[in-house]
């Protein structure tokens, strides 16, 4: 095993994030939360996602949370997403936490900030453009 020390992880913004990036590390907290699809599975599972608002003091984002996700979205909480992706959703940007990242309530790290809701980069539409070739 490697004996070097762990890297403390480096914390993004929001207004900091671009399409196609994976990676970030980012403080938020949650401002609004709903229910998308929550139905069963033929074999007894269950599926549920949510879209959920979250933001830090630069901007708020869309968050798609999935399944045991969900049970961490209230209002008003903050969260420590790790290793999350931006996914592309009818030209907007969503984030994304899949089962190589994590999302937890934050303990360590001080959250006193009030998430800024007059940015949304989920509102912001891109518009994939060829590259042209010289």
């Amino acid at each position: 095993m490697d004996s070097h020390p762990k890297r403390k992880p480096q914390f993004v913004k929001i207004d900091s994030l671009r399409p196609g990036t994976n990676g970030h590390n980012i403080i938020v907290k949650v401002v609004d939360f709903k229910m998308v699809v929550s139905r069963s599975r033929s074999d007894g599972s269950a599926i549920r996602i949510a879209e959920c608002t979250v933001g830090d003091d630069t901007a708020v984002i869309t968050l798609t949370a999935r399944n045991n996700q969900v049970d961490l979205m209230v209002v008003g909480k903050p969260l420590v997403l790790r290793n999350a992706k931006i996914d592309m959703f009818k030209g907007s940007m969503r984030l994304a936490v899949d089962k190589w990242g994590l999302i937890q309530e934050t303990t360590d790290e001080p959250v006193d900030f009030e998430p800024k809701n007059d940015f949304d980069m989920s509102a912001v539409e891109y518009e994939l453009v060829p590259a042209l070739e010289e």
